[in-house]
C-alpha cells in the first residue's frame, strides 16, 4: 500500500528546516509541506496554553493540506503540545524530543550525556526528563545528565556564522562545563544547532558523539511510513515541496535559504493559522 500525500512539518520559525532537510535525506521520494509560524515566534517565551493553541492551529492548517503525517519540528511545541496534537490529529504525529533522547541513551558509553539547548528548552527540563525516562525503559543505571543553555547559537546560526572565530570562541565558553564533566554524548536539543555542528564537534573533541535530533526524528518518520504503510509510491513528477509562513515570504526565504541550500525555499506563500478556532 502506498500514499502519495505529503508529510506536514511545522515549526515556530526556520529552525525546523534542519529537521525538514533530514527528512528529505531519509525519504527523498516524499513530498512535504512546511509551515513556519514566524510572526508568532519564538514559542519558548510563551505560556504552555498558548503554545498548545498555536500548535493545534498549525495542525489544522496542515490537515487542510491533506497531509498523511505531521512532524512537530519545534522543541517547545513538542514539549508542551505533543499529547494534545496526538489526541486531536487525524494522522500520525511525530515530535523531536523522544527520538533524540533514545539515540543519546543508545549511544553513550560512559553514561554521561550532555544536553545543549536554548534557555527556554533547558528551563522546561523536557530533554532531561526524556533521557531519564528512556534510560529507565532501557534498564540503564548510573546515567548522569548535564545541561547547558547556549542562547547565542541561534543568532549565530541565523546569521550564517557557522564556522567563524566568533562562533568557536562562543562554543568554547558554553561547552567547557560539559567537557569538564566528561560527557561522551551531546544532544543538540535545538533545531538551529546542527548548522554549527562542525565547530561544536571540534570543540568537544572526537571522543564525543553529537546527537542531531532532526536526524533521529527523520529515522522515526521513515520507520513510521513503513509500519503504517503510507510511504509514497512511484511518482513520475517527483516530490512536491511547499513552504508557508505566517510572516513575509521574501524575508522567510532570505533567512531560510542557508538552512536548505540549492536555492530553496522558493514559492513560499503567506498564511496565518490564527483564523482556526481551537479548544485548549
Amino acid at each position: 500500500m502506498t500514499d502519495n500525500r505529503a508529510i506536514g512539518v511545522f515549526d515556530s520559525g526556520i529552525g525546523g528546516l534542519t529537521v525538514l532537510r533530514e527528512i528529505w535525506n531519509a525519504v527523498p521520494g516524499e513530498s512535504t509541506v512546511y509551515f513556519g509560524d514566524n510572526s508568532r515566534a519564538p514559542y519558548g517565551t510563551k505560556s504552555r496554553s498558548t503554545v498548545i493553541r498555536y500548535s493545534l492551529q498549525n495542525m489544522r492548517f496542515l490537515e487542510s493540506k491533506d497531509v498523511k503525517m505531521i512532524v512537530v519540528a519545534c522543541n517547545t511545541a513538542s514539549a508542551y503540545a505533543y499529547e494534545a496534537l496526538k489526541a486531536g490529529a487525524k494522522v500520525p504525529v511525530v515530535e523531536v524530543v523522544t527520538p533524540g533522547a533514545d539515540k543519546a541513551c543508545r549511544t553513550t558509553g560512559n553514561g554521561k550525556i550532555g544536553i545543549i539547548a536554548t534557555k527556554a528548552t533547558i528551563s522546561t527540563g523536557v530533554y532531561k526528563d526524556a533521557v531519564e525516562r528512556r534510560a529507565g525503559e532501557l534498564g540503564m543505571k548510573n546515567i548522569e545528565i548535564f545541561q547547558q543553555a547556549c542562547p547565542l547559537f541561534v543568532s549565530l546560526a541565523e546569521e550564517g556564522w557557522w564556522d567563524t572565530e566568533v562562533t568557536r570562541l562562543t562554543a568554547e565558553e558554553y561547552l567547557k562545563p560539559l567537557k569538564d564533566a566528561g560527557v561522551d554524548t551531546l544532544v543538540m536539543a535545538c533545531t538551529h544547532y546542527p548548522l554549527l555542528s562542525k565547530v561544536i564537534g571540534e570543540v568537544m573533541g572526537e571522543k564525543v558523539t553529537l546527537v542531531n535530533t532532526g536526524e533521529a526524528t527523520a529515522s522515526v518518520v521513515k520507520e513510521l511510513l513503513g509500519s503504517e504503510g503510507i510511504a509514497s509510491g512511484e511518482n513520475g513528477n517527483g516530490p512536491v515541496r511547499e513552504f508557508y509562513t505566517s510572516d513575509e515570504p521574501e524575508l522567510f526565504e532570505k533567512v531560510a535559504a542557508p538552512f536548505l541550500g540549492e536555492g530553496l525555499p522558493s514559492g513560499t506563500r503567506h498564511f496565518t493559522t490564527d483564523r482556526y478556532e481551537v479548544t485548549v
